[in-house]
């Protein structure tokens, strides 16, 4: 827990110095609604990042969730064309990625194959059937009350920041106080003890894999329903983000530990940078480099405080 803690910690000091840079080089970027537009743009990452926490803390990796996002985005536009109700449209998202991760999940629970080339597979296979399937054409003369739900824009903001936050304080109580939630970390801790204590692992780590595809699903709905049209290109480095977020905010990617704060830490951190670079009249090419930078250090930081606690105490 202490090691965990000095991760978290490496993610909020960044995170802090850099915005109280922005405070003092770009003020700005405190602007309400530049603010409400980087909380927007991260929603889904936060959603999908959620769920990585937990299949990395099962020691495993999903980078399908990209692929899997554009997915569920294509088909719930399609179904609103098709004239389901919109208030399904969330339910539809959450089917649709809870299937797909269960793909996954079944693959590597059942099959015992790793889920690092499984979720490679599904990753290409998903995004080129989903080329072929559409041509690349996004999903356009949507009905009227699809884009925010019907609502105006601004109530139809605030119903997707309050269903993320109630959702990710509900899962972070459960990561708490419900037993299933233990299992997952037992899991990744020591799957063969946690298979003797009487768990079931490979329906854990099945479970983990279905929870981050409806969560993805669920994510895309909400980030579909901002805009007119659905994009089938979306999604594209969203794997990367989130297992970035994760790792940045204290989740050792070998398993068995982790925490949302820490995850909603690193999904902060990675988030504003993109912003902060426009308000700081820098090229964005400069985004990606920096946040490769800000994991690096937040690695580094972890593996001296590492040798700190292994190095023999002094007699």
């Amino acid at each position: 827990m202490r090691k965990l803690l000095q991760r978290e910690f490496a993610g909020a000091i960044t995170l802090a110095l850099f915005l109280a840079y922005l405070a003092f080089a770009a003020p700005s970027f405190y602007s309400l609604g530049n603010l409400r537009d980087v909380a927007l743009a991260n929603v889904p990452v936060l959603l999908i990042s959620i769920g990585m926490t937990l299949v990395i803390v099962v020691a495993e990796i999903d980078i399908s969730v990209g692929s899997l996002f554009a997915i569920c985005g294509v088909c719930c536009g399609l179904l609103a064309r098709d004239g389901l109700p919109i208030w399904l449209l969330p339910v539809a998202g959450i089917a649709i990625g809870s299937a797909l991760g269960a793909v996954n999940g079944g693959l590597v629970s059942f099959i015992k194959a790793p889920s690092i080339v499984v979720t490679l597979a599904t990753m290409v296979a998903w995004r080129e059937a989903l080329n072929w399937a559409t041509g690349g054409a996004w999903v356009e003369n949507l009905p009227s009350n699809f884009q925010w739900f019907g609502l105006e824009q601004a109530p139809g903001e605030v119903i997707l920041f309050l269903t993320t936050a109630v959702l990710f304080v509900a899962i972070l109580w459960a990561s708490h106080n419900v037993p299933a939630f233990r299992s997952i970390y037992a899991t990744g801790s020591d799957a063969e003890a946690a298979r003797l204590a009487g768990i079931n692992t490979k329906l854990v780590v099945f479970a983990a894999f279905v929870l981050i595809g409806a969560l993805t699903g669920f994510a895309s709905v909400l980030n579909d329903v901002r805009f007119s049209d659905v994009p089938a290109n979306a999604g594209i480095g969203l794997e990367l983000q989130s297992i970035a977020a994760v790792v940045v905010g204290g989740t050792p990617i070998t398993g068995g530990r982790g925490r949302l704060m820490g995850t909603l830490i690193g999904v902060a951190l990675l988030g504003i940078i993109g912003p902060a670079l426009t308000y700081l009249q820098l090229s964005p090419y400069w985004e990606k480099a920096i946040q490769g930078g800000i994991i690096l250090i937040t690695v580094l930081f972890d593996a001296f405080a590492s040798r700190a606690e292994r190095r023999p105490a002094l007699a």
